[in-house]
């Protein structure tokens, strides 16, 4: 396939993700992104990254609104390629029934299956972990920092890094550590007997930890790693925020804790090396907030159980309700010209994927109250059918779409218990 062809799929590639409304990394790639402060901001984010690490401190994320359909995830895959590009591991996490905000090990689940590494193909842990260099500063970083969690936290990233290094030529439990930094199970018994195949006078008794303080700890211990390796941080991204207004409002209180936390709001939880961006519709506020009622209520319904658990999750709530209020972005609707800029832009992309000349459209349809989403798609899909049928008059109808807060019980899905892996 020559140049030209390579040329043509990747356009067509983007046309494509752009009339389904699910951007991907061409379609990124040839229509960019105009909201220049939220840019900004992550630009200053990024590069606060590496200073924050060293003094064990998390950069603030950024919370992004927008109607439905205004461009967020959009805005997400153009700042995971900007990352990418400044040498940080990406991944994102969209909120849905599956991958529960409330859940960390299952938030943790989703953003190590959709890591994706600078310069890089396959799984990332297991990629980054065969690239580690033993005798780098940044790895003796590691280290030391194992050695300080071991007494904080316990031992278990302290040992498996030093399991990790003496059992190189055992492939089978290398593998087997670097699932346990991937998420997977490792039994305390057999992390025991393999220090002792090392050889290894390890000073700390190692044992079981609760799979979501375990799931914290592995959000501790990645970026780390990642620095460890050569990488400047790992960006997480939370896409579809609003789904916690479906959940109970127990559930909704812990979610909104939870976001407080990877946003690097809560004070005595900080995650060093992680920059969180996470994207909620903008009707949120009110339709949750206000109208359900949470802003004003929540702690006190919480706290009315009587229990230091609930007074703990309404307080965290609290923090996460304030920073939905208070901290937002608002993505920056469409001006005139920058329609304009974007009609002409697709218009050229269209011309040069299908070899042909799209007639215009009517400038009429340039209207700043309708969302990106709405445009970019209207005015694909009138090509794509005045192309396939030159002679048919062509008319497209819209129908908006809201998103739902009603709670479901479905949608909703709290955490399993997990027992701790075994000794066997």
């Amino acid at each position: 396939m020559n140049a030209d062809s390579n040329e043509v799929l990747d356009y067509r590639r983007a046309l494509e993700a752009l009339r389904n409304g699910v951007p991907n990394r061409d379609a990124v790639r040839v229509v960019g992104c105009a909201q220049t402060g939220i840019e900004q901001g992550f630009r200053e984010n990024l590069e606060l990254t590496g200073d924050h690490l060293e003094k064990d401190k998390q950069v603030r994320g950024m919370l992004v609104t927008g109607d439905f359909g205004a461009g967020k995830s959009h805005l997400l895959e153009y700042l995971q390629h900007l990352a990418l590009l400044e040498n940080f591991v990406c991944s994102r996490v969209v909120i849905s029934k599956e991958t529960p905000l409330s859940d960390p090990a299952k938030v943790f689940k989703a953003a190590i299956e959709s890591a994706q590494v600078p310069g890089l193909s396959g799984q990332a842990i297991q990629e980054i972990g065969a690239r580690l260099r033993r005798d780098s500063a940044d790895y003796a970083g590691l280290r030391r920092w194992c050695e300080r969690h071991a007494a904080t936290h316990g031992p278990l990233f302290a040992a498996t890094l030093l399991l990790h290094e003496r059992l190189g030529g055992d492939p089978e439990m290398v593998e087997k550590v670097v699932g346990f930094w991937s998420g997977e199970a490792l039994g305390v018994g057999l992390i025991r007997r393999a220090l002792k195949q090392a050889g290894a006078d390890f000073p700390h008794r190692v044992k079981s930890v609760p799979a979501r303080e375990l799931a914290l700890h592995r959000f501790l211990f990645i970026p780390q790693l990642f620095h460890a390796a050569g990488y400047r941080g790992w960006l997480l991204l939370l896409d579809e925020i609003e789904l916690i207004g479906r959940y109970s409002l127990l559930q909704r209180a812990k979610s909104y804790g939870e976001l407080a936390r990877w946003l690097g709001w809560l004070r005595g939880e900080q995650y060093p090396g992680l920059v969180t961006v996470a994207a909620i519709t903008d009707d949120f506020d009110a339709a949750v907030l206000d109208e359900k009622g949470d802003y004003s209520s929540l702690r006190e319904k919480l706290e009315a159980k009587g229990r230091e658990e609930y007074r703990i999750i309404a307080a965290r709530a609290e923090t996460g309700m304030r920073i939905i209020r208070r901290e937002r972005m608002a993505l920056e609707p469409p001006d005139e010209h920058h329609l304009h800029d974007t009609y002409r832009l697709l218009k050229q992309i269209h011309a040069k994927a299908y070899g042909w000349e799209p007639p215009d459209i009517p400038m009429a349809e340039l209207a700043t109250t309708r969302r990106m989403r709405s445009h970019v798609r209207r005015w694909i899909t009138q090509w794509d059918l005045l192309r396939l049928f030159p002679d048919s008059a062509v008319r497209t109808e819209e129908t908006a779409l809201r998103p739902s807060y009603d709670e479901d019980l479905e949608v909703e899905k709290p955490p399993p218990e997990e027992p701790p892996p075994d000794d066997a």
